[in-house]
């Protein structure tokens, strides 16, 4: 099997689903626009080909794909970079391949479709209405009261998300959006946030997994001293998120999802009801298919490579683990000039801290508002889930990042 895999350098996780596609026996593809000399040798070890072109010349990189696939001929088409999947759909369609088309992949792309098409297969999801003009965002926030969600209608993440609980902030909000084309506007759900990810077949779910997201990303996207921690839970069979689970296999019968992963987030009420967020044709980012691994004790990029080269997953795959990532903020600006606390966690913690990257002194810091990554993050995991709960809260508190 010849795989094309859009933009197999970036972000930092593609080349260990590319690495994995390369292990399970396929040929891989690449398409980016950075010379192939430059790609870091592990990556391009796994590259059985390549082609250059800009990313963003959509009829460029067809053209240049279709030349190349007059010699070798593809079986597939993957991307798990939110704004390359739709160029992924059109390169399907030009070369008669299978797997999501423009209409089933623009359902997950577009927030405003999405939570229509499962607004009329009876799912429950926020109120909500799609806007180009400041009025419009001011009409239906006076429909649907204080607070609303301000987030762009092709977003990723919760990247240029804003939650509004007044007049002033919504002015705020407003300002901040101005370089964002299209809006989605929704009333705010009261409850914990939760994922649904899986890995699929042919509209079959062979794997499945539920994340906690301690604080609810638009929280901890707005305050600076939070460390915001990814929770992947062991047990998810249980009563308490029965209900988000059967929205995820709803929501995906919806969409006609085919083949590879997904990645859906979803609120669990007070009343233990589950309402519907929103949800990518991709895996999701900041390391957490990497929690994924430490749960389940498993390579999970390569399960998804089983998956698409086989149709299966060889081995059950058992949870046996919770396991969290935390992500540090630094204090300060500029350059990190000392870490606190990082030798204590590592001696008390012990076998169950298993990840550590944090920027070296020296370092300039990042914006915080522009990545979840932060200045770094460490995993820890554990059986009982009061226990990882406990570990991670000690990283938040314990350990600091400085910067000056």
């Amino acid at each position: 099997m010849r795989i094309l895999f859009l933009s197999p350098s970036f972000p930092a996780e593609m080349p260990l689903f590319v690495h994995a596609l390369a292990e399970s026996g396929v040929q891989v593809v690449g398409v980016g626009d950075v010379a192939e000399a430059t790609l870091p040798e592990p990556l391009r070890a796994s590259l059985s080909g390549y082609v250059q072109v800009g990313m963003g010349h959509e009829h460029e990189l067809i053209a240049a794909v279709r030349r190349y696939a007059q010699e070798h001929p593809l079986d597939r088409v993957e991307c798990l970079w939110e704004p390359g999947v739709m160029l992924a759909a059109k390169l399907r369609a030009a070369l008669g391949l299978p797997g999501l088309d423009e209409e089933r992949t623009l359902a997950f792309r577009d927030k405003g479709r999405m939570k229509a098409k499962l607004e009329e297969a009876g799912l429950a999801v926020p109120r909500h209405r799609r806007t180009r003009t400041e009025r419009g965002v001011r009409e239906a926030t006076e429909e649907f009261g204080f607070p609303v969600v301000l987030k762009p209608i092709a977003g990723a993440g919760s990247l240029d998300t804003h939650r509004v609980d007044d007049a002033g902030e919504l002015e705020h909000a407003l300002r901040q959006l101005r370089h964002v084309d299209e809006v989605s506007v929704e009333e705010y759900v009261d409850g914990e946030e939760y994922t649904f990810d899986t890995i699929c077949y042919e509209g079959k779910i062979l794997f499945q997994n539920i994340s906690w997201y301690r604080p609810k990303p638009i929280v901890a996207r707005n305050v600076q001293w939070i460390s915001p921690q990814t929770v992947g839970l062991r047990v998810i069979d249980g009563p308490d998120l029965a209900s988000g689970r059967a929205l995820g296999e709803s929501v995906l019968q919806a969409l006609e999802f085919d083949t590879g992963f997904t990645h859906m987030e979803w609120f669990r009420r007070p009343d233990g009801t589950a309402v519907f967020c929103e949800i990518g044709c991709r895996p999701p980012g900041a390391r957490s298919v990497d929690v994924m691994n430490q749960v389940t004790e498993r390579d999970l990029y390569r399960a998804w490579a089983e998956a698409v080269h086989t149709g299966t997953i060889a081995e059950p795959i058992q949870r046996r683990q919770n396991a969290a990532v935390i992500f540090k903020r630094a204090r300060g600006e500029g350059r990190i000039s000392r870490v606190e606390g990082l030798d204590r966690l590592l001696s008390e913690l012990g076998p169950h801290l298993v990840g550590v990257d944090l920027l070296p002194v020296g370092a300039h810091r990042r914006n915080w508002k522009q990545t979840l990554l932060s200045d770094g993050w460490l995993t820890v995991r554990h059986p009982d889930l009061p226990t990882l709960l406990e570990m991670a809260d000690r990283v938040g508190t314990d350990l600091q990042l400085f910067a000056e």
